[in-house]
């Protein structure tokens, strides 16, 4: 038996990429993420970030553990279904040599299935090939044995065959990933296989859709995150959250004499003092929203920092160029930020489900916890803050008007074919402001020394805010470096902004991509493609959608009417 190293995966992936329910593939294998119920809580360092934990209504965060013997973050095999590549015997993995994943008829190492069946409410299980090669028979006996050939002429799902030893009729998978495939075949059992000895969820009426294990629709991560701001992220703070469950019992004396005795770089009595009287200052029944977080960064990032090297959060506004001014009101340098993410459940075949009324998503555990896995990262940016006139003047034109209201009949028309309530449609000032963070982050990763995938976008748009923040979201190898922060610099700032605005003003997909309606996912961009516009799924926090560049610089019968067509120049390239 070819023997595989034990699975891997980085400690960030294991928040957004193979969170729990995820499938994760190993060598020729295919494991499925066990839910917290099962993690090692000594082995999951823990992760602190109140502001974000009242909002999700746990204590605290976890990370995942980083991999000891007894730590590992536990697996099941899933898909249960495997096939023998030799005599292409189709079953259950255990009905084989379960302890080798072996045919022991011909000693040849088992391979997953490629297909599972998984519905909106975050269902999955093993693709029905039972029920598939059965239908429209009479189900008699107990012999039966399935395979799986390929006839070999191509790779198409007709030339994939499933036979059953009881003698019905051999058929192949074609027309199986259609959206009713499986309507009168089989119904969700409710399968929950991340939550172990856990009984199906009953009563599941979202039907099943068969997807690839590896198709990126099988999963998807329902992630928040919450940047350290003050007076959260000062070294006070900090020593105060970790001791919280001390603190909140002593009276002002005893906690004083604790915090003497610790004697820790830049933590003094007064500023846990202050802490402590604001802990006890929080309404414990209020739970702030996610766009109040946002405004609360929004401001933070407005106001600046500069309180020394410990603190995890340090902004610094600079000047802004002379050629900005109109355009752009601040530009400030985030040398220092700590943002925190944490998995709050997932979903499958679509994003979030249709149902936008009653949104689901799949728990993480059978048993409320009082933590959410979650991982940290340090980084560096840039904030930009626009002006605040130009823009409100910018959105209520007849220009800004009409773009927007295609993408809300885009939306509308999604809500009509699936039957949902439509939601909320973007505003014009937050397309705007979205497609100049794509343009802005792809020209900033040119002389920053980071690959795009390496920085992330934060976009704040909501009521009067007319901010960007563009920063550092890996944990990778590419580290903090450094170079991003230094951007935010006068001149440099205001050439990779021209640059940016110039460089959407062309596209090579043009003048199909400038000229195109709704496009992309579920037509929720305008003009916007892989040329110009869309970035890494892990830079953009909105999944590339709500974005158009006309918006940005115009069209050739209204270039004066784009956002920021004054900042366009002709480029040297």
């Amino acid at each position: 038996m070819a023997t595989i190293d034990k699975p891997k995966a980085r400690q960030s992936q294991l928040v957004t990429t193979y969170g729990v329910g995820s499938l994760f593939p190993a060598g020729d294998q295919s494991f499925m993420i066990c839910g917290t119920d099962d993690w090692d809580e000594r082995w999951c360092a823990e992760v602190e970030e109140p502001r974000l934990a009242r909002s999700l209504r746990v204590r605290t965060f976890r990370a995942p553990s980083t991999g000891s013997n007894r730590g590992d973050v536990p697996a099941v095999r899933f898909p249960e279904y495997h096939y023998c590549p030799s005599c292409r015997r189709l079953d259950h993995f255990w009905r084989f040599d379960a302890r080798k994943t072996q045919c022991p008829d011909c000693v040849t190492d088992l391979t997953p299935s490629r297909f599972v069946a998984c519905c909106e409410n975050g269902h999955i299980e093993d693709f029905p090939y039972f029920q598939w090669v059965h239908r429209g028979h009479e189900v008699v006996g107990d012999n039966h044995k399935l395979k799986l050939t390929t006839r070999g002429a191509s790779s198409s799902l007709a030339d994939i065959v499933v036979s059953c030893s009881c003698g019905v009729p051999a058929h192949d998978l074609d027309g199986s990933f259609s959206a009713g495939a499986l309507q009168k075949i089989k119904s969700c059992a409710g399968r929950r296989p991340w939550l172990l000895g856990v009984e199906n969820e009953p009563s599941c009426e979202k039907p099943l859709r068969v997807l690839q294990r590896g198709s990126s629709n099988v999963w998807f991560a329902a992630v928040r995150s919450s940047i350290s701001i003050p007076p959260w992220s000062s070294p006070a703070a900090q020593y105060v959250t970790r001791n919280w469950h001390i603190l909140e019992h002593l009276d002002d004396g005893a906690i004083a004499g604790v915090v003497d005795k610790q004697r820790a770089p830049g933590l003094t009595v007064e500023g846990v003092l202050a802490q402590v009287r604001q802990r006890r200052g929080l309404d414990p029944n209020h739970v702030p929203t996610e766009a109040e977080l946002r405004a609360e960064e929004y401001r933070a990032l407005i106001d600046g920092n500069d309180a020394g090297s410990r603190d995890t959060f340090q902004c610094v506004e600079v000047d802004v160029a002379v050629e900005l001014r109109g355009l752009v009101a601040q530009v400030s340098k985030v040398t220092r930020l700590r943002e925190v993410r944490a998995l709050t459940g997932f979903s499958r075949v679509t994003p979030m489900p249709t149902d936008t009324t009653t949104p689901r998503v799949a728990r993480l555990s059978a048993a409320p916890r009082d933590w959410l896995p979650a991982t940290e990262v340090l980084g560096e940016g840039v904030f930009v803050r626009l002006d605040d006139a130009l823009v409100s003047d910018w959105e209520r034109s007849a220009f800004a008007v009409d773009r927007q209201k295609r993408l809300a009949d885009s939306l509308d028309r999604r809500a009509a074919e699936s039957g949902a309530v439509s939601p909320e449609a973007p505003s014009a000032r937050f397309i705007a402001i979205h497609s100049l963070a794509h343009a802005v982050l792809k020209e900033l990763s040119l002389d920053a020394g980071y690959p795009v995938g390496s920085l992330r976008e934060r976009i704040y748009a909501d009521g009067d805010q007319t901010g960007v923040l563009v920063y550092t979201a890996s944990s990778d190898a590419a580290g903090s470096l450094g170079g991003l922060a230094a951007l935010a610099d006068e001149a440099r700032f205001a050439h990779a902004l021209q640059s940016a605005v110039s460089r959407a003003g062309w596209c090579s997909n043009d003048p199909v991509c400038s000229e195109s309606g709704p496009s992309g996912a579920d037509g929720l961009n305008l003009a916007a493609c892989h040329a110009c516009l869309l970035l890494p799924e892990t830079s953009c926090e909105h999944r590339n959608i709500y974005l158009d560049r006309v918006a940005l610089v115009g069209t050739p019968d209204h270039i004066g009417d784009g956002f920021a067509t004054d900042l366009l120049v002709e480029l040297d390239v």
